[in-house]
């Protein structure tokens, strides 16, 4: 049971980053590209301050990937709690003298609504990281 919600929350992220990674990093990536060739074009500028320029134009970008690392690991860390939460209540149950069965299954249905409740927040954070990432496309 608790594979198979792993694989609901890792396929709609992947599906999240697939879908940010098209719509907004590529646009970033073509800017800092252009933006590093004009760098190169400029004759009269040394060696140094080519490489400053070149570096410059990478900043968005590099921004634009910590901030999708950074949600990341935000929602992985709230899920994490939300098991770890369950995992808890789960040990205290046995500790109460519950039965094995009854508890697993509480744990499994403790786990899943802390998927549901997670996978609700994909949207908002998908939406939340495409406003950031746009402002720093232009």
């Amino acid at each position: 049971m608790a594979e198979l919600q792993q694989l609901r929350v890792r396929e709609a992220v992947d599906s999240m980053v697939k879908s940010l990674e098209k719509e907004n990093i590529r646009k970033i990536q073509g800017l800092m590209f252009q933006c590093s060739a004009g760098c190169c074009e400029d004759s009269h500028a040394s060696m140094q301050q080519v490489h400053q320029c070149i570096e410059r134009c990478h900043m968005p970008l590099a921004q634009a990937q910590s901030l999708v690392t950074s949600e990341l690991e935000k929602f992985q860390d709230r899920l994490t709690r939300c098991t770890m939460h369950c995992n808890d209540k789960a040990k205290d149950s046995i500790d109460a003298g519950s039965k094995e069965p009854q508890v697993k299954r509480q744990l499994e249905s403790c786990v899943t609504k802390c998927v549901d409740d997670h996978m609700n927040l994909i949207p908002t954070m998908t939406r939340k990281m495409k406003e950031s990432l746009s402002s720093m496309g232009k």
